[in-house]
């Protein structure tokens, strides 16, 4: 198990989602979706369940919901944390990064 989330830097985070996640995920409440799904709502919104969006049975079935720390560990590697998801993106190894994007997300998505 990857170590604990701490709260991270909301700017870094914003730079660490335009070079990392932004490719794929969008922001905005009502924004369409692209590769991934649109995160606006992500916190307390269970796995595979955003509207609109073609999940992978695995993200369907994954009863998690999606906080600080599930996240946290997720982005460390989310094809090992999720077996089977359709995700490509292999993960932040470097837990600042995960936090602040983490940070970023929770005021960008709200």
């Amino acid at each position: 198990m990857a170590s604990s989330y701490e709260e991270g830097d909301a700017k870094a985070g914003e730079n660490v989602f335009k070079t990392k996640c932004a490719f794929c995920h969008t922001l905005q409440k009502g924004a369409a979706h692209k590769q991934g799904p649109n995160l606006n709502g992500l916190f307390g919104r269970q796995a595979g369940t955003a509207a609109g969006y073609s999940y992978s049975a695995a993200n369907k079935d994954m009863a998690v919901v999606w906080g600080e720390n599930t996240l946290y560990e997720y982005l460390l590697n989310p094809k090992k944390y999720i077996p089977g998801t359709k995700k490509m993106f292999h993960g932040l190894k470097n837990p600042q990064d995960r936090a602040d994007v983490i940070a970023y997300l929770k005021q960008s998505t709200a």
